[in-house]
């Protein structure tokens, strides 16, 4: 097997890359968080069982930790989402069990869930499991209204093909071993 000129490093380096980046600061957090909030009502607001279910949960707090990642929200009387106010104590609390962004990132492209430890309210998992089993966002849609059906059609398609090629190159590079 040919050697690259420019050896890629192996998840381990990888990892220690990702470490040695600085923490963003706390306002660049908040807006992340934001639009991640953004873009779940966006997905929740086309499917109306997902918003009754959320509305009869609202006030309570869900803390979502992966790695340093933590993530407060909670269902709002509309059946939405927003950020809880940190100071407010977990109704439920989700704490993913893989520690490598990178290894969790492979997970969620193949479409597999990560292992995750749940704490906190029953009938709250319960359905916050129906909603990531069930809420998917239609990206096709949303972009035909912008580009039209067939415009939409073709760039779904063409991301899906970047995406499986990416699985591939992600699957052989996470897999080999150290050298």
């Amino acid at each position: 097997m040919n050697q690259s000129p420019f050896p890629l490093p192996g998840p381990e380096g990888l990892q220690r890359l990702i470490d040695a980046l600085p923490q963003p600061p706390d306002w660049l957090k908040t807006e992340a968080q934001n639009r991640v909030i953004l873009l779940l009502n966006h997905v929740l607001m086309q499917e109306p069982q997902a918003m009754d279910r959320l509305r009869r949960q609202q006030g309570k707090v869900v803390v979502l930790h992966a790695g340093q990642f933590v993530f407060s929200v909670q269902p709002t009387p509309a059946g939405l989402l927003g950020l809880a106010p940190a100071s407010a104590p977990p109704d439920l609390r989700l704490t993913v069990q893989m520690t490598s962004p990178l290894t969790l990132l492979q997970t969620l492209a193949q479409g597999d869930k990560p292992p995750v430890d749940i704490q906190g309210d029953v009938q709250l998992a319960a359905e916050v499991a129906w909603l990531v089993d069930n809420l998917r966002w239609d990206v096709e849609e949303d972009l035909s209204r912008l580009l039209g059906d067939a415009a939409a059609y073709q760039l779904v398609a063409g991301l899906k093909t970047l995406r499986e090629g990416l699985q591939t190159f992600a699957g052989r590079f996470v897999r080999r071993e150290p050298q």
